[in-house]
């Protein structure tokens, strides 16, 4: 006899029939999105969570609002034509990080409000998530802003999403601005609830070194429900970051048990670089997808199916070091409205990795050295300048300063009187190389880098008005020995700084037969003390009880405080380690000298 009744398969083939017509369908999506604790209890085998989420990793201008608008969409439809069914960018992303004071320009938040609403009128296919800068309430009490992200859809600001946890240390000011958000909840979009926090709000105190928030917005949502966390970020670049960042979002991940999709920013605005590296993890915490560091890239991921988790992208410190540093110049240059370079060239370490730097970030043909040889510079130096000019492809000219260098000293020479040579007469050749290469700026236009190192620029090592002139200062956040490091990187294929400038002992060759270890320790004993000084902030004394001589550790302790005069006079430099002299470390140039 025939069966009459259906089968058990039949019978749940028809119910869930039924149920998907009920269910949000995205017309770009490729398959049904449901999170109904119904289907999640009864068709678990049958319907699984899918969302294709398209991560655009860009490179914002701060305040260029139309520039931004045009990255933002090109990087839309770029993801809308790999199959995404919605879009996140980092934070910002309108604006541009940080904005700084420009927010209290009266006209600048009405036309980041302006470009919202334009960028909104073309988003017509699927959403995006925008970051970008609100009013806070007119006539209640707080900060006139928030930093904002906006849900855009069909045509229309759909949602608006606060941020919570506002950064105030370090290079972050976020509270002399920002308002935080009064509460965390999720945003139930084609069936999905999805939780979208803003960069700091997944920083939690596991990973500070001490709480800094009695807020907690991951658990604030995963308390309401959540099956998707997405990060729009702007989190700066300094060595070990990136490992420490897919470290914590895999810990919030785990914690939250759903997926995490972090969109972190790329390039670099003043001293901050931004490296992207923006990654997906898994519901168990596994970093399934990770963007390549140090460019703008787009991709689509479905976090709910990952694939086999992907080769992360691992490199040493030096290639990221140098990668970070010229994205840094190549912004920098560009973003201030210059196309070329000017440098000096002593035949030295440091001015070599600088101007194989420059040449990687803007091209040979756009990067112009002097090498200016004085009465004290040994031929040796000259030839290294003209053979690194070679290998990089960038045109060097020698101009000798003798003839200025005693014109100058006959010229005071009735004032100085019978006065012997000192550092007078050092830091003299060092100005007439910056003035006769800030008259090669004004004349052709060019930028003019600065070539000092961390180590020099922390125990003034350097000449104000010489050395120090110019408009970026490339390497001030490399200690010498990361300089060394980063230059035999560079010639890990083949010479393209010559070995002899690596090999050779540093000198400033500004009296004869100078070398730099005349006036400075060995620079694997100071770079490791200024480490413990400048990045730890360590006391001398406790400086001392890691086996750094005293003589040694109390002279650096105050050669860097000493010179905080310098420093606030110095051209700004690209930050790459976790404390650099900058915007980040803010120390009175008046103070009581203290160990």
């Amino acid at each position: 006899m025939a069966e009459t009744r259906p089968t058990f398969e039949k019978q749940q083939a028809t119910i869930l029939i039924d149920f998907c017509r009920q269910i949000p369908f995205h017309p770009r999506s490729n398959a049904f999105t449901a999170n109904f604790p119904f289907a999640k209890s009864r068709f678990g085998c049958f319907l699984k969570p899918s969302m294709n989420i398209g991560i655009a990793q860009i490179n914002p201008t701060v305040g260029d609002f139309p520039g931004n608008v045009k990255r933002i969409l090109a990087a839309y439809r770029e993801c809308i034509d790999s199959g995404a069914d919605l879009v996140i960018t980092p934070e910002l992303s309108l604006v541009g990080y940080p904005p700084q004071d420009l927010v209290f320009k009266s006209q600048f938040v009405p036309k980041c409000l302006q470009a919202l609403d334009y960028l909104a009128g073309e988003i017509r296919e699927i959403p995006v998530l925008v970051g970008y800068i609100d009013h806070h309430h007119p006539g209640h009490p707080g900060k006139p802003f928030r930093n904002a992200a906006a849900w855009l859809e069909n045509g229309k600001i759909q949602h608006r999403i606060w941020k919570t946890l506002l950064p105030t240390y370090d290079v972050f000011d976020e509270r002399r601005y920002f308002e935080p958000s009064d509460s965390c909840d999720p945003i139930v979009w084609n069936g999905h609830r999805i939780g979208v926090t803003i960069c700091e709000d997944v920083w939690t105190e596991t990973f500070l070194q001490r709480p800094f928030y009695d807020r907690d917005p991951i658990a604030e949502l995963s308390a309401k429900g959540i099956d998707l966390l997405l990060n729009l970020s702007a989190s700066p670049f300094h060595l070990g970051k990136p490992l420490l960042r897919r470290t914590m979002i895999g810990a919030v991940a785990r914690k939250s048990k759903v997926p995490v999709v972090y969109c972190n920013a790329v390039g670099a605005n003043d001293q901050l670089v931004f490296d992207g590296n923006s990654v997906v993890a898994d519901a168990n915490g596994q970093i399934c997808t990770q963007l390549p560091s140090f460019t703008e890239k787009c991709a689509v991921v479905d976090p709910f199916t990952p694939n086999a988790p992907e080769a992360l992208f691992n490199s040493c410190d030096a290639a990221d070091l140098y990668h970070a540093l010229v994205l840094g110049v190549r912004d920098y240059v560009t973003k201030c409205g210059f196309s070329s370079v000017c440098l000096g060239l002593s035949g030295g370490i440091d001015s070599a990795l600088t101007a194989a730097i420059a040449a990687d970030a803007l091209g040979p043909e756009n990067v112009r050295g002097l090498t200016m040889p004085s009465p004290y510079s040994s031929r040796g130096s000259v030839d290294d300048s003209f053979a690194l000019a070679k290998n990089l492809g960038i045109r060097c000219d020698e101009v000798p300063i003798r003839s200025a260098f005693e014109a100058i000293k006959s010229t005071m020479q009735p004032i100085f009187e019978d006065r012997p040579e000192d550092v007078t007469e050092e830091n003299m050749q060092a100005r007439i190389r910056g003035m006769m290469l800030m008259a090669l700026s004004n004349k052709e236009n060019h930028l003019l880098l600065t070539t000092g190192n961390k180590s020099e620029l922390a125990v003034g090592y350097c000449t104000i008005y010489g050395d120090m002139c110019g408009g970026l200062a490339v390497i001030s956040d490399l200690p010498k020995c990361r300089v060394y490091e980063v230059s035999r990187w560079i010639n890990r294929d083949r010479e393209i700084i010559p070995w002899n400038t690596i090999d050779k002992p540093p000198s400033a060759e500004l009296r004869p037969d100078q070398k730099d270890q005349d006036t400075l320790p060995p620079y694997e004993i100071l770079d490791g003390i200024l480490e413990l000084y400048v990045e730890h902030q360590l006391s001398a004394d406790e400086i001392i009880s890691r086996g750094y001589e005293e003589t040694t550790v109390r002279w650096v302790q105050r050669r860097v405080d000493l010179n905080e005069w310098k420093r606030h006079q110095a051209a700004p430099g690209l930050r790459v380690t976790s404390k650099a002299f900058g915007i980040g470390r803010r120390m009175p140039i008046v103070q009581k000298l203290i160990g």
